[in-house]
């Protein structure tokens, strides 16, 4: 399970990048904390840090479950595939907020995968020791 260690940690690595950059876009702009809004290079910022959150509380038990039931190495490279579904969303985002559908796809279908084949991995299971 050392692959899905290191995918988690770069995906929590990832996160913390972009609360870095909300952090950055706060100074450069002027919005102070606790304000969520202000400024609308700073708003592209926190909706990325934002949604990579929601992201995260289903990419993590999906990649687990999906290793763990499944395969690690194609749980690995799922999760590869997000993270750089995660860049993409990110750069594509903060650019133009209309321009991000590749990212957002390419980050939802390995979740969507990953779900999926770890609840039909998890009752294969069950049903087979029964």
């Amino acid at each position: 399970m050392e692959l899905l260690t290191v995918i988690t940690m770069l995906a929590l690595l990832q996160f913390i990048l972009f609360a870095m950059k909300v952090g950055g876009a706060r100074a450069k702009y002027g919005v102070d904390a606790p304000a969520t809004s202000g400024h609308e290079e700073f708003e592209r910022h926190y909706r990325v840090q934002y949604n990579t959150m929601e992201q995260l509380i289903l990419f993590i038990p999906a990649l687990w479950g999906f290793g763990y039931y499944i395969s690690e190495i194609y749980a690995a490279g799922l999760g590869g595939l997000y993270l750089v579904g995660r860049a993409i969303y990110a750069s594509s985002y903060v650019k133009e907020p209309k321009t991000r559908a590749v990212g957002m796809i390419t980050t939802m279908i390995p979740n969507f995968i990953m779900i999926i084949g770890a609840i039909v991995g998890a009752l294969m299971k069950y049903f087979g020791q029964m």
